[in-house]
């Protein structure tokens, strides 16, 4: 009985110069100025998540503009496992639930002071 079913895998290839370059600029994207991002694919948690942070930045008066990454590189490139995820001036504070607007003030008022 010969099992010819159980060859050696072949090498991965290397990414290509497009996908190298999308996770080069994923990585750029963690060293911007003052900003606050919603990781996640645009479900119906994502969405949540972001309109409670528009609700707690608002109260406290921060005029930080919301960004929604969608693209699973860069959300990969913060290493989240989970969305959706929130992630405050570069780093992330919050992954894989979504977080209630006095939550978010928690967060925000902590990590900007």
């Amino acid at each position: 009985m010969v099992l010819s079913n159980f060859r050696k895998k072949k090498p991965t290839e290397s990414l290509g110069p497009i996908d190298e370059l999308k996770f080069s600029e994923a990585g750029d994207s963690h060293t911007e100025g003052a900003s606050v991002k919603v990781l996640g694919s645009g479900c119906a948690k994502c969405n949540q998540l972001e309109a409670a942070t528009v609700e707690a930045l608002e109260q406290l008066g921060m005029d930080t503009a919301i960004d929604h990454v969608r693209d699973f590189a860069q959300i990969a490139s913060y290493g989240v496992m989970s969305t959706p995820a929130l992630v405050v001036d570069g780093k992330v504070v919050s992954s894989g639930k979504v977080l209630k607007t006095e939550e978010v003030v928690a967060i925000l008022k902590k990590v900007r002071g």
